[in-house]
């Protein structure tokens, strides 16, 4: 079998270099024309952009509650989830997030939606100003850029070749960029905790980049493809094992922070399965056959 894939492997390997090239060119396609109507390459909450979260404590469920402020205000971008104690499915309440309706407009139409009198003991309510939610925002961005800054200084110094460390350094640079553009289609909004997410992704992606160039390139012991089957096996038992914690983790969890960082970085580690061992490896296998690496 090892030999069929072997040679499958080898005829094709460039070809197969280009599918993870065109998921990039289409995640960067979506981000452009995202920030082209949008302004913004992927949609913030509150915590990044500014505005009002308001939360209601009740045992009482309001399965339209979305809908009905919706109605009434069509101009808002409302994010409504609910509360629940930790460990269960026990209601404690349902908690409305909204940037672009302020508090006093916003408590009569909860009041009259739900039937509630709302007070200091069943509610609260919280505004974060839109200079301070940008100022989040861009020191949580400078972060991520020096992550990557940092990331790419350890990788040269370790490698010292250009084209081995640039491939490990575009790969974790195509994971961010691939979750980033499928943020939509899991109406994913970008939170101070999913940026979060997205630096512990920088440290997944570059885990099994790292281990696939330091075995092609620092072992010696069997052929090149014996080499790659190898650290193959190893990368993908960790990511299995990280797909299977975190997927649990996201399943079981009643904190939506929480569900949001296991998400983000359940969709990464997808991503870095495909660049990895689709556009990396067969970056590193180019590089190593020029070299007259034994195959």
């Amino acid at each position: 079998m090892w030999e069929k894939f072997q040679e499958f492997y080898y005829q094709h390997y460039k070809k197969l270099f280009f599918v993870p090239l065109l998921i990039v060119l289409l995640a960067l396609g979506s981000l452009v024309y995202t920030y082209s109507t949008t302004g913004d390459i992927v949609a913030k909450d509150v915590s990044l952009k500014g505005g009002t979260t308001a939360t209601i404590y009740s045992s009482e469920s309001f399965p339209d509650l979305e809908l009905k402020l919706l109605e009434k205000f069509p101009e808002g971008d409302f994010t409504v989830r609910s509360l629940e104690a930790f460990g269960s499915d026990t209601s404690l309440g349902v908690i409305i997030e909204v940037s672009t309706i302020d508090a006093d407009a916003l408590e009569p139409a909860l009041e009259e939606i739900t039937g509630l009198e709302l007070n200091g003991e069943n509610y609260s309510v919280e505004f974060i100003g839109g200079s301070l939610g940008a100022s989040f925002y861009k020191q949580m961005a400078i972060a991520l850029l020096l992550a990557y800054i940092f990331m790419g200084i350890v990788v040269f110094v370790t490698f010292r070749v250009p084209i081995p460390s640039f491939a490990v350094i575009f790969a974790a640079f195509a994971d961010m960029i691939c979750t980033l553009a499928v943020f939509p289609l899991f109406g994913i909004k970008l939170s101070t905790a999913g940026i979060a997410a997205l630096l512990l992704l920088v440290g997944y992606s570059v885990d099994t980049d790292i281990l696939l160039t330091t075995r092609l390139l620092r072992r010696h012991d069997g052929t090149l493809f014996v080499r790659l089957i190898d650290s193959m096996r190893t990368g993908l038992t960790m990511t299995a094992a990280a797909i299977v914690a975190l997927g649990v983790g996201y399943i079981f969890s009643s904190s939506y922070v929480l569900q949001q960082m296991f998400l983000i970085i359940l969709i990464g580690l997808v991503f870095d399965v495909i660049m990895t061992y689709g556009m990396n490896a067969g970056l590193l296998i180019w590089y190593l056959r020029k070299k007259k690496v034994e195959a």
